[in-house]
């Protein structure tokens, strides 16, 4: 499965203005008696007869006289979030069409679109023609660079693990290098434990032959500031031999997320050229069961020199991410960003569409929650909770990889264990994303979601853009 096969044909959007395309206005309900009372009386009785209220997401298709459809009127609701576009391109016919929206950013607006565009459609029969959308002023390489990357990221999580196991991470990561003019290296099965990355081992290793464990690098850039950026790759999660129910396993084919976003935000830094170096880094394992499994109990060895007694096997994620982010303290990043589908207590405290992060630098938080407020990318900090420490003690090792059920906080009490690992050189940033949209509405179709990465790509150019 290539970066290129799985970024769309269909593109949403429109380079140039043309006669021939049909208006969009989109309103608030502020905006809209006086658009109203411009509008020929046809089209007054038109709004009227739908009670259009330009709530966010209403549509009002506006009929020409010979009963051909002619514009659109769109809702951007109360606080004109640009994201309410995300809705407009399910409910527009096949065409295209010109946006007249006063007050929006052009880019996000175009951005927004272009989202709310996406099918995967891998195992149907591709639909129709869709709509597409000229939006003036916007830069829309810029919104195009930003919706593959995010449809990349989706693509990854909605493909089923029989067709993406650690080969195809490695092999889309791969490719990804090789359009960027990236370097890449990657070691597989036993030569995990040669080149010390035992953890990554442990918790692959009962996979068959053809879906070995693997450490993928990618690293570009040759001056700037370093950024790493560290994706949870593991392609499906039975919960080991502490096994999930069935239920819970049922959406394990997207425990790969933290790695799908992990390269889409890389792909989004190197196609803004900026001034940065990056360093990827994803581990890839399929965490399954098997006479090689790890077990309840078992002490493993870790990159950093750190032990850890397995006190449940379905806890793995952290057990991966712990040797990727020694290996990228190793190369003294400015910033570190892990990126992890880790824990169902984020979704307990949160839900599925507000992400937590976890960090120890004030100022980087701050940037990173205005970063998540501009790019309506919804972010929400939580803390580094050291009281919660002493969970994660064990009697025979350093540390343990199942908390103690006292502190209760299970999404805390894994950064906290992430923490111990993660480069004490810079700061860095712990997401608990979901990756998935568990009921679809419009814009946001049930499936695959990118979280988090464009409120860390508008982070990382405000940063370093000028660096």
């Amino acid at each position: 499965m290539a970066d290129t096969a799985h970024t769309h044909p269909h593109d949403p959007l429109i380079d140039a203005d043309d006669d021939g395309l049909r208006d969009v206005v989109a309103l608030t309900p502020a905006a809209l008696p006086a658009f109203a009372k411009s509008s020929k009386a046809f089209v007054q009785g038109v709004l009227e007869d739908a009670s259009f209220k330009a709530k966010a997401g209403e549509t009002v298709l506006i009929p020409g006289q010979d009963g051909k459809l002619k514009g659109v009127v769109f809702g951007l609701g109360e606080t004109a979030d640009v994201m309410a576009l995300r809705a407009l391109a399910a409910k527009l016919p096949a065409g295209d069409y010109h946006l007249m929206a006063e007050g929006l950013d052009a880019t996000a607006a175009a951005t927004a679109f272009a989202l709310g565009s996406y099918r995967f459609d891998r195992y149907k029969a591709r639909g129709a023609d869709r709509a597409r959308l000229y939006v003036p002023g916007a830069d829309v390489d810029e919104a195009r660079s930003v919706a593959h990357a995010c449809a990349l990221a989706r693509d990854m999580v909605n493909t089923p693990a029989n067709d993406l196991g650690p080969r195809q991470i490695e092999t889309i990561a791969h490719e990804i290098a090789q359009q960027y003019g990236a370097t890449f290296s990657v070691i597989t099965g036993d030569d995990l434990l040669a080149e010390n990355y035992p953890a990554v081992h442990a918790v692959g290793r009962a996979a068959v032959a053809e879906r070995a464990p693997r450490m993928v690098e990618l690293q570009w850039g040759s001056s700037g500031p370093l950024i790493a950026i560290v994706g949870k790759g593991v392609v499906f999660d039975t919960g080991g031999l502490d096994i999930k129910p069935s239920s819970g396993m049922r959406l394990m084919k997207k425990d790969m997320g933290g790695a799908a976003h992990a390269l889409a935000l890389a792909r989004m830094v190197m196609a803004a050229k900026l001034p940065v170096r990056l360093a990827v880094l994803i581990p890839a394992v399929e965490n399954a069961i098997s006479g090689d499994a790890m077990r309840p109990g078992d002490v493993l060895q870790t990159r950093k020199g750190l032990t850890v007694e397995v006190g449940n096997t379905d806890a793995e994620g952290r057990l991966i991410l712990a040797d990727a982010l020694t290996r990228a303290g190793e190369l003294s990043p400015d910033l570190t960003i892990d990126l992890a589908t880790l824990t169902g207590a984020a979704r307990v405290a949160l839900g599925p569409q507000v992400i937590p992060f976890y960090t120890a630098d004030d100022t980087l938080a701050v940037e990173l929650a205005a970063a998540a407020a501009v790019t309506a990318d919804p972010l929400w900090r939580l803390p580094l909770w050291a009281g919660y420490l002493d969970a994660l003690d064990s009697d025979i090792a350093d540390l343990k990889n199942d908390p103690d059920a006292w502190a209760q906080a299970g999404s805390v009490t894994a950064a906290l264990f992430l923490q111990k690992f993660a480069p004490t050189h810079g700061a860095w940033v712990h997401l608990d994303i979901y990756a998935w949209n568990p009921k679809g509405r419009p814009g946001w179709p049930s499936g695959a979601e990118a979280q988090s990465i464009r409120a860390l790509y508008a982070l990382i150019r405000g940063r370093y853009a000028h660096a």
